[in-house]
């Protein structure tokens, strides 16, 4: 063999080693990547030719998968779609997916780590490989009482479980119906698609714990006096100062209360009867007391500023950075850059009416194989502790006399302890503001925590307070939830 055949061999056979090595390397070790990626067409077209599993609201299930005569084999059908869409997002040939059809990918598809041996099981035996069930953590009779509080109405609502902090409602409106993106149809699901997205009223917002954040309003006085408390120097029966209106240091604006009204003739008042009247004047002053630092830092302690995943991602809260002085008395009654998700204060209330613990809120119960055997449970788990037991329990107390005595005895229920908080966040320009209902109700059995937003007054406008628009909703989903 002369020297350039050598050579040539030489090469060839360097050649075929080196791809024989790059297809091992692909068929073997990037097996699962290429899998997962999202550009593999292949995989992702094969994953709708599957029995997909359920996702499953006290024993039924939400979302499911049924045969087709098509190329894809299955589709997803969803039931009561809009009322449980903000949950369960859809699944998508042509639009992917959101909600839990995302988050819960893995165990819906099979794949999931929980569910090995279920997969080692279907090998040895032979059986059709099927995704497994996930079931959520959602009160159907509480979700229902939501839908129907809120009605025609654009705003959110969240209920959790002081306890464990399972997710017992989360309903965001206007909502949607995710059958009409799950067809096969790609033409008609785009068509579909675009009409969402036209809507004023954009339903495919999640209210709850995205979209655009809110301003809490009143609301927001939880947190502040939550600071006073955790403060050491007061207590709910501390004095401060409630003039009818109260000049903001450093500028020339002048701070009043609603429909300018008086909220003590002495001009002071306790922070628990401030608390009871909502009292702007009072909290605005505690507010320039504490200082932002210490409302900020109490915020951050109820969850702001912190990631969180249910496991759907929410959006974090914001309390301002960099406030002067009349900002912070603004911010301190929740009407200046505060913003936040309706599960956000959802989670205040759940710390306050759980002795100081706050629960990791979560959506998902149980994992299930196809025979729906429990093969994961979700645990309870200890997200922070914002607030000391005495606080809490003064805080508490606190809330159950806006009920009792002040502006929230429209969610009042008889023979369950009820403590709640009103919010009216104005907005300006002639706008209507967003009304807010944030509570708890607890028997010797139970304890939920809720919290209603509806937007623009709802049906009541400009004249829309937060006791009378949202304090109902919260009430009917508290009567759900504790069966009364």
């Amino acid at each position: 063999m002369n020297t350039q055949i050598r050579r040539v061999t030489t090469l060839t056979i360097v050649m075929f080693l080196a791809l024989f090595g790059m297809v091992t390397v692909d068929q073997f070790v990037n097996a699962g990547a290429l899998r997962a990626n999202p550009h593999n067409a292949r995989t992702y077209y094969a994953s709708f030719n599957k029995d997909r599993g359920p996702l499953i609201v006290a024993g039924e299930a939400i979302a499911s998968s049924v045969p087709v005569d098509d190329d894809y084999g299955y589709q997803r059908t969803y039931a009561e779609g809009p009322v449980y869409a903000p949950v369960t997002g859809f699944y998508s040939v042509l639009l992917g997916m959101t909600g839990m059809e995302w988050a819960a990918d893995d165990v819906l598809q099979g794949t999931a780590d929980s569910l090995f041996l279920t997969r080692i099981q279907d090998l040895v035996t032979g059986a059709q490989p099927q995704g497994g069930a996930v079931e959520l953590t959602i009160d159907e009779a509480a979700q229902l009482a939501a839908w129907r509080g809120l009605g025609d109405q654009r705003g959110a609502v969240v209920a959790l479980d002081t306890d464990t902090g399972e997710i017992l409602a989360m309903v965001s409106t206007p909502s949607y119906d995710p059958s009409v993106l799950a067809g096969h149809d790609t033409a008609k699901v785009q068509q579909a698609y675009d009409a969402l997205l036209a809507e004023a009223g954009n339903p495919l917002w999640n209210r709850a714990i995205a979209g655009n954040l809110y301003a809490p309003g009143s609301t927001f006085k939880l947190i502040t006096a939550a600071a006073a408390l955790e403060s050491g120097e007061y207590t709910a029966d501390s004095q401060l100062d409630a003039p009818t209106r109260l000049a903001l240091p450093d500028s020339t604006a002048v701070l009043g209360n609603m429909g300018d009204s008086m909220c003590s003739g002495s001009g002071s008042m306790t922070m628990a009867q401030a608390l009871a009247v909502s009292c702007n004047t009072a909290f605005a002053s505690l507010g320039l007391e504490l200082g932002d630092e210490a409302i900020r830092a109490q915020a951050e302690r109820f969850g702001f500023a912190g990631p969180l995943s249910i496991p759907l991602p929410v959006t974090p809260s914001v309390f301002p950075e960099d406030v002067d002085r009349p900002q912070t008395a603004m911010a301190a009654i929740g009407q200046y850059d505060d913003r936040v998700t309706p599960l956000q204060m959802a989670m205040v209330v759940s710390a306050i009416a759980a002795d100081g613990v706050l629960h990791t809120p979560h959506l998902v119960r149980t994992e299930r194989g196809a025979n729906l055997e429990v093969v994961a449970t979700t645990p309870v788990e200890t997200l922070a502790v914002p607030l000391s037991r005495s606080s809490a329990e003064q805080l508490a107390d606190m809330m159950v006399q806006v009920v009792d005595n002040g502006s929230g005895g429209r969610a009042a229920i008889p023979g369950v302890r009820v403590g709640g908080k009103t919010g009216t966040a104005e907005k300006g320009d002639g706008q209507a503001p967003d009304n807010w209902f944030v509570a708890f109700g607890e028997t010797e059995d139970r304890s939920v925590a809720v919290a209603v937003v509806v937007e623009d007054g709802g049906k009541a406008g400009m004249q829309g307070t937060g006791g009378a628009v949202a304090g109902p909703i919260a009430r009917e989903v508290m009567e759900a939830v504790l069966d009364r």
